[in-house]
């Protein structure tokens, strides 16, 4: 009987186990060597074959043929750099990574002569990159997003100045910020600008009551700060020796006088220039008339003088009371006449080019808010202030009436020749520092940010010189709005409109690698797996 290695008889005899277990081991061990060594081989022929280069003819037909599809690859909408072929969140900004159209990166060819129609897209308002295939809310300010229109996009419409971008706003959108649109006009422009003012004194209206002899104030009828007065009235009554001896030395001028005429011969004309010489004394030292007609007729020196004011005006300073001694050269009244005032404005340097010694202008206060003060420029300050970089115009305004009083505040408006030019409201005028802008209405809720050049401002029109034709439309009311979407247009555009650069520096471009073969053998599982641990 043969012996099978493989299936042992069960029946020999007690004496023959050691021969059965030599020959079982060794061909176990062959057989399993032998398997690991087919399962090695057809791995390596599943791998060699998709790259070798002695396939068949036909594979080689097959692989020249049409090229795989582009692969996909996400970006991030804030910081291009992030590139992925695979979705997830931006290891920058934390944002959730935004597919890009593999037909914008696929070549050009017979397929893509026809592009296919856009896809409809969602955008947050006020984060504009923030851009979905389906609506939704907006993941950062929570917003619905709004869907952009495939003719909307700011590429098919006319550039603007730097950092602005045409946009096109829906007719119920315009309605809801409350866009309002004028026409560029031709009218009269220039010839008026205004500009701030204060009332002042007239400085050639100041008056000094000065007192030319020391003596004693018997009484003040000026008495008080602010007190109106008018020429001739009263002011104070002053005893003075000095003025008591004036007066006897002219009576007794006046008794000599007499006394030589009476005589006759030559010496009547010594007395005239006596008496002359001491009325003159008397007048010097602003004794009335009436007062030295008064000597002169009764004969007999009066012990107080009273003064009067010499202009009608308001009293503005006062440093004298009852019984108070005065010396030469003091002053104890200051007389201001108001019956004519200054209006000080201030012109800056752009305005000065535009003030004539002369021109009329007109005064507004608040006091008076239906009224208007006329006058015209007497003065210009050739000096310019250092501190508000401006200079002064004095305007001479009557006030008959006392209404304006010195130290009031209001709007001077100078006039002066007016001309033709195109003119826009000033509320259409968007400054930023280095340009003026306005956003001209192309039709169908197209807006195009174009920047002016203009020329005289006045309170309800700006002139045009340069940028803008008559009849054209420019936004008015919400063109502050227009304004911040066509900033994020511009930004958003910039954005995706740069190369595409280089992935992260911490992520590596991910490596081609050969598809998974489906006939490919597995990895072999069970005992023979760990063949080579049998040992």
């Amino acid at each position: 009987m043969t012996n099978d290695p493989a299936n042992p008889d069960t029946s020999a005899p007690p004496g023959a186990p050691s021969r059965r277990r030599g020959v079982g081991v060794p061909a176990l061990l062959a057989a399993v060597i032998g398997a690991a060594a087919l399962a090695a081989g057809g791995t390596w022929l599943a791998v060699r074959s998709p790259g070798d280069d002695r396939a068949a003819p036909g594979a080689a037909g097959t692989a020249a043929g049409p090229s795989a599809p582009a692969k996909e690859q996400w970006q991030c909408p804030m910081h291009p750099s992030i590139v992925q072929d695979h979705p997830g969140d931006c290891p920058i900004c934390g944002m959730r990574l935004v597919k890009l159209e593999a037909a914008a990166a696929a070549p050009a060819g017979p397929a893509a002569a026809e592009s296919p129609p856009a896809k409809p897209q969602w955008q947050c308002p006020m984060h504009p990159s923030i851009v979905q295939d389906h609506p939704g809310d907006c993941p950062i300010c929570g917003m619905k997003l709004v869907e952009v229109a495939a003719a909307a996009q700011p590429a098919t419409l006319p550039a603007g100045p730097g950092g602005l971008a045409a946009v096109t706003i829906d007719a119920a959108r315009q309605q809801l910020i409350g866009l309002r649109i004028a026409h560029v006009e031709r009218g009269p422009v220039g010839g008026s600008w205004r500009t701030n003012g204060r009332v002042a004194i007239d400085e050639t209206r100041v008056h000094h009551v000065n007192v030319k002899f020391s003596g004693f104030t018997e009484r003040v009828y000026a008495n008080f700060v602010g007190r109106p007065v008018k020429k001739g009235e009263r002011l104070y009554s002053i005893y003075s020796p000095e003025l008591l001896a004036a007066q006897e030395e002219y009576l007794l001028a006046l008794r000599t006088r007499d006394t030589l005429a009476r005589q006759g011969g030559g010496l009547a004309g010594d007395g005239d220039a006596l008496v002359k010489g001491s009325r003159r004394k008397l007048e010097l030292w602003d004794v009335p008339q009436a007062e030295i007609a008064r000597i002169e007729r009764t004969g007999e020196a009066s012990r107080e003088i009273t003064f009067f004011s010499p202009v009608t005006g308001v009293v503005t300073r006062k440093d004298v009371v009852d019984g108070m001694k005065v010396t030469a050269g003091d002053m104890p009244f200051e007389i201001v006449d108001l019956s004519r005032v200054w209006v000080l404005a201030d012109a800056y340097e752009t305005d000065l080019g535009k003030v004539r010694v002369g021109a009329p202008a007109t005064l507004t206060l608040k006091a008076f808010p239906n009224r208007s003060f006329e006058g015209r420029v007497a003065f210009v300050d050739p000096i310019l202030d250092p501190k508000t970089r401006t200079a002064k115009v004095r305007v001479e305004v009557p006030n008959l009436a006392g209404e304006l009083k010195p130290d009031m505040f209001g709007e001077v408006v100078f006039r002066g020749a007016e001309r033709e030019g195109l003119r826009i409201p000033p509320d259409a005028v968007i400054e930023s520092g280095t340009q003026s802008v306005v956003f001209v209405a192309l039709g169908d809720g197209r807006f195009q940010p174009r920047e002016v050049t203009l020329g005289e401002r006045s309170p309800e029109h700006v002139e045009v010189v340069s940028g803008l034709e008559a009849g054209d439309g420019v936004v008015t009311r919400a063109n502050f709005l227009v304004d911040s979407e066509s900033r994020l247009r511009a930004s958003l555009a910039a954005l995706t409109t740069q190369p595409p650069a280089a992935p992260a520096s911490g992520s590596a471009p991910a490596k081609e690698r050969p598809a998974p073969d489906a006939a490919a053998p597995s990895a072999p599982s069970g005992p023979g797996a760990h063949a080579g641990h049998s040992r």
